[in-house]
């Protein structure tokens, strides 16, 4: 079984695209996901790749994560049966301490940018990039699957700690 444990981040500025390696546009929905920290989520990349991912919450900052390829047929197929979806841009950087991405988020998310770095361990020591504003880890209204069901552009300021829809 997999564990992931990420970090996520509110990102400042552009300094990260300094950083970029390589990227992909996906498209997502989530079939299930519940308070509980349980989601079945279809993904679709534009070079023509499917997974089907299971996530259930684990202890602390980590999760248990399924993740199996599905012909593009059937995920396209169950993308249009998601409740609740959201588009975005990932960017893979080459930043030291982990494994780190940039997700630009488009349509009803934008102009929201997050960072996330995947780690081998909680306690693991991160050097974080100057662009790293407001940690949000732990917190699940910015959760991809939470972001799909209620979108950024749709929250009052009240909701956006350290951040503003005009940055």
């Amino acid at each position: 079984m997999a564990l992931e444990i990420e970090r996520r981040f509110l990102v400042e500025g552009n300094r990260w695209r300094e950083h970029i390696r390589w990227q992909q546009q996906f498209r997502q929905g989530y079939l299930v996901s519940s308070e509980r920290g349980f989601t079945v989520r279809v993904r679709l990349s534009d070079d023509g790749q499917a997974w089907l991912t299971l996530k259930v919450a684990a202890t602390g900052i980590a999760r248990h994560e399924f993740e199996y390829p599905i012909p593009l047929g059937d995920g396209e197929e169950l993308l249009a049966l998601a409740a609740h979806r959201l588009s975005k841009q990932r960017f893979g950087l080459d930043c030291p301490g982990g494994d780190w991405v940039v997700d630009v988020f488009e349509a009803e998310n934008a102009p929201l940018v997050l960072a996330e770095v995947e780690l081998e361990h909680a306690e693991q020591p991160l050097p974080l990039p100057a662009w790293c504003g407001v940690e949000l880890t732990g917190q699940g209204q910015w959760s991809n699957a939470a972001l799909a069901a209620h979108p950024y552009s749709r929250w009052s300021d009240q909701h956006s700690p350290g951040w503003s829809h005009q940055q």
